[in-house]
């Protein structure tokens, strides 16, 4: 498939949108990336042609000819399934993936909600929330999460060079843009040593640094 039949709604910024951009560049899969700017014009996200697509009015949203796939953990587990021959982000066995999915889901759902650009614009425009008392509930939740997957991923011998093993698994795809996302809101991060050994293994990779926000055409600088 051409890049210009698998297109990418995307927001440079965006955490849930980084993740499928690494489990795309991972598979080796093209793509066209189709900007959808969550501030600019009120959000772009609620344009009535977007939220045709995408009724949730949320990034990212896939698109595979005339399928469209919304939620990007639902996406990346259909890529992995899709297309098994390259980079599986699942491993083989039952209690692995179990060990994995656990992983990824402690931040897609425990951590990555309570930074979510639409919660913290509720808190500051509905609830009159200060920015210090905004950012210190950010920082709150981000380690009060970390904390728990780095004793997760500290203490458990399937650990290896990544979260799982030592090739990069749907758990690392997860990890990297709350990393990202923490030191966005100044996160002291020497708490989690086994995190950040972690992403100094990702980082380097072409997959992961391709997918990095400032790296995006729509990110702010870029020609």
């Amino acid at each position: 498939m051409s890049d210009h039949a698998r297109k990418l709604y995307s927001y440079w910024r965006s955490s849930a949108a980084y993740r499928v951009r690494i489990a795309l560049n991972l598979k080796g899969l093209p793509y066209s990336t189709i900007p959808v700017h969550l501030v600019d014009n009120g959000g772009e996200q609620h344009a009535p042609d977007y939220h045709a697509i995408n009724p949730q009015e949320l990034v990212p949203t896939l698109v595979e000819g005339e399928r469209v796939f919304r939620q990007s953990l639902a996406i990346i587990e259909y890529l992995d399934e899709m297309y098994p021959q390259t980079a599986p982000l699942l491993p083989a066995d039952a209690r692995s993936r179990a060990r994995v999915r656990s992983l990824a889901l402690a931040i897609a759902c425990d951590v990555h909600p309570l930074n979510n650009s639409r919660v913290l614009q509720y808190l500051e425009r509905n609830l009159r929330i200060a920015q210090d008392q905004r950012d210190a509930w950010v920082r709150h939740w981000i380690a009060a999460g970390f904390a728990a997957f780095e004793e997760l991923v500290a203490n458990d011998a399937t650990t290896g060079t990544f979260c799982h093993g030592d090739a990069p698994t749907l758990a690392d795809v997860l990890l990297i843009p709350q990393l990202y996302n923490a030191r966005r809101w100044s996160l002291e991060l020497g708490a989690y040593p086994t995190l950040l050994r972690i992403e100094a293994a990702c980082v380097p990779l072409e997959a992961f640094e391709r997918a990095r926000p400032e790296n995006q055409a729509d990110a702010p600088g870029s020609s």
